[in-house]
C-alpha cells in the first residue's frame, strides 16, 4: 500500500483482505442480482471490529491511523463498494464524537458504535442546501431544558438502518455569520417526530439505503447537542469531512483497483485472432494507462491521509485526493468496459456495475467542482503552499 505498518496494523489489513477474498467476493454478484441485503456480512463486519475503525481503542474501537483506515476502506471497496459505504458515514460520525463530544457522549455512544450495536448516519444535505451547508433551513431552537428540532434532510446514506443520526441544524438562524449559528446534534431515530420520509432509487449502490428524513418538532434533551457549545457545529463538521473525503478517495481507489483487476484477468483469458487480447498493443496501452492512474490516485490518497494525521488539517490535499481519485476511478471503469468489449456491457461481468457506482464518487462528499474551489482557495490564501513545493 506504500505505507509503513506496525505488526498489529499489518495483521488488521491481512484480516480484512481475507474477509474480502473469502466472504465478500463469492457472494457479491448473487446479492446484487437478487437485491438481497448482506445481513450475514454486516454481522461478520461487526465481529471484525470494522465499525470501530475510527473509534479510539479506549472506547473499544480499533483506533486506526488515517492512512491505515484509508487502506482498509480501499480493501473493502475493492471487494464490494456497498460494504465500504456501510462503514464510511458511520465512521465519520464516530470521528466527530471522538473529536468533539463531551466525556458523557463519548462513553455513551463510542463503545456501541465500535461494536456495531449502534449504527450511525449523517443528516446534512437539504433540498436547497447541498454543498453550501451554511444555507440549511433546519433549526434546533431552545425549548424548555432542551431543544426542538425541525427540518428535512435528503440523501441520508444508511438512514433506514441507522440508530443514531448526526444532524446539522441552526441554533441561531439570525447569526451575522451563518456558520457561527450552526450546531450538530446526536438524534436517536426512535425519538417521536423522526420519520423516514422516502427512499431514493439510484443508478448504483442499490443495497445501500439512501433516504429522506423529516424532523417534526423533535423534542431533544440538552445532552443531544454535540459538545457543550452552541454554534460550533460547522467547524466540528469541516474537520471531519476532510477525513471523509480521504475515505471516499480510498473507496474510489478500491473500486478502480477492482475494475483493473477484472480487466487484467479478462485480457489474459479472452482470445482474438489466435492469441490472448493482452498481447494486442491496443489493450496493453489501455492497461498501462489504467495501472499508472491507479497507483497515482492511491499514493495521493495516502499522502493526504498522512498530512491529515500529522497536521490535523489537510483541506487542500484531501480535496485533491477526492477529486483525482474519483475522476480516475471513472476513467479506469470506462477503460475496463472497453477492454471487455461487448462483455463489459453485460451484467455477468460486473464492470458495468462498477461504472455505475463510480459516478457517485464524482458528486458524493462534495462535488468535484467544490473540491476544485477548495483547492483554489488554499492556493490563493497561501495556507498550504508548502504541499506544492512552490514559493
Amino acid at each position: 500500500m506504500g505505507i509503513s505498518l506496525t505488526a498489529e496494523e499489518a495483521e488488521i489489513l491481512s484480516t480484512v483482505e481475507r474477509f474480502v477474498r473469502n466472504e465478500v467476493r463469492p457472494i457479491v454478484s448473487k446479492c446484487e442480482m437478487e437485491g438481497t441485503y448482506p445481513d450475514a456480512l454486516v454481522g461478520e463486519m461487526k465481529l471484525l471490529g470494522l465499525f470501530g475503525i475510527a473509534v479510539p481503542e479506549e472506547y473499544g474501537g480499533l483506533g486506526l491511523r488515517l492512512p491505515v483506515l484509508a487502506a482498509v476502506m480501499e480493501e473493502l471497496s475493492r471487494g464490494w463498494t456497498a460494504i465500504a459505504a456501510y462503514v464510511n458515514s458511520h465512521s465519520t460520525v464516530a470521528h466527530v464524537i471522538a473529536s468533539h463530544g463531551t466525556p458523557e457522549q463519548k462513553s455513551t455512544y463510542l463503545p456501541k458504535l465500535a461494536s456495531g450495536e449502534l449504527r450511525a448516519a449523517m443528516c446534512l444535505t437539504e433540498a436547497e442546501a447541498g454543498s453550501d451547508l451554511q444555507a440549511i433551513k433546519s433549526t434546533s431552537l431552545r425549548s424548555g431544558n432542551g431543544y426542538a428540532l425541525r427540518g428535512n434532510k435528503i440523501y441520508v446514506t444508511n438512514g433506514s438502518r441507522a440508530d443514531i443520526l448526526l444532524v446539522l441544524a441552526k441554533t441561531d438562524p439570525k447569526a451575522e455569520k451563518a456558520s457561527k449559528g450552526i450546531s450538530l446534534f446526536l438524534v436517536h431515530k426512535t425519538w417521536p417526530g423522526v420519520h423516514v420520509a422516502s427512499t431514493f432509487h439510484k443508478m448504483g449502490f442499490g443495497l445501500v439505503d439512501t433516504v429522506a428524513i423529516d424532523f417534526d418538532d423533535v423534542v431533544m434533551p440538552r445532552s443531544a447537542l454535540l459538545g457543550s457549545t452552541e454554534g460550533s457545529g460547522f467547524g466540528q463538521l469541516m474537520g471531519a469531512l476532510e477525513a471523509g473525503r480521504i475515505a471516499i478517495a480510498a473507496s474510489a481507489v478500491g473500486l478502480a483497483a477492482d475494475a483493473l483487476g477484472k480487466s487484467i484477468k479478462f485480457a489474459e483469458d479472452r482470445k482474438t485472432f489466435g492469441k490472448a487480447i493482452n498481447q494486442h498493443q491496443a489493450i496493453q496501452l489501455r492497461l498501462a494507462d489504467m495501472a499508472t492512474k491507479l497507483v497515482a490516485a492511491r499514493q495521493l490518497t495516502l499522502f493526504a491521509a498522512e498530512e491529515k494525521d500529522q497536521k490535523g488539517r489537510a483541506d487542500m490535499v484531501s480535496a485533491m485526493a477526492k477529486l483525482y481519485a474519483s475522476e480516475v476511478c471513472v476513467e479506469i471503469c470506462n477503460e475496463a468496459i472497453r477492454v471487455h468489449g461487448g462483455h463489459g456491457y453485460i451484467v455477468d461481468y460486473q464492470v458495468e456495475r462498477l461504472m455505475r457506482e463510480a459516478i457517485l464518487y464524482l458528486v458524493g462528499e462534495g462535488t468535484n467542482d467544490i473540491q476544485k474551489l477548495v483547492i483554489a482557495r488554499r492556493i490563493i490564501d497561501g495556507s498550504e503552499l508548502s504541499v506544492l513545493g512552490v514559493s
